[in-house]
């Protein structure tokens, strides 16, 4: 039963956000040894990394947008224009991201999500293995994560 005394609010609110976002952390920090051994080391913070690619006129190609974060790349957006899908393009950005990610990072693993109608074969044929699955996410439409160790 939820007691009467609580207001209960649906807002957008980015300051409340932010201090939720801190008390959380600090509830995970308190809850967590891997986490509070992280606590003030470089590999507390996401750091960006993308990779991009122009054809010969220097028109975007493709490209990668991740980020790392402690031993793991996260592959947020891996897109090829049309005209450049089947030439390898794809996977020589992920292949890319992945040596940076290993060698300049020390990420040992790698994550991403992909519809159905996506990628998941793709990342597969690049040794991911899918972890889960949800259907109808959104309606219609199974989302994929998959992972790969990073060797």
């Amino acid at each position: 039963m939820v007691c009467r005394m609580f207001r209960i609010e649906a807002e957008v609110d980015k300051a409340r956000r932010d201090l939720l976002r801190s008390r959380l952390r600090h509830t995970n920090t308190a809850a967590s040894p891997v986490l509070r051994a992280l606590r003030g080391t470089p590999g507390e913070r996401e750091l960006p990394l993308h990779v991009w690619a122009s054809d010969s006129t220097g028109e975007l190609a493709g490209g990668l947008v991740g980020h790392t974060w402690t031993t793991w790349l996260h592959v947020t957006y891996l897109w090829v224009d049309d005209r450049h899908r089947g030439s390898g393009l794809g996977s020589r950005l992920l292949a890319t991201a992945e040596h940076m990610a290993r060698t300049e990072r020390a990420c040992r693993s790698a994550r991403v999500e992909t519809w159905d109608f996506q990628a998941p074969e793709f990342y597969r044929k690049q040794g991911y293995e899918v972890v889960c699955v949800i259907p109808d996410y959104p309606p219609g439409i199974k989302e994929y994560t998959l992972t790969k160790r990073l060797s």
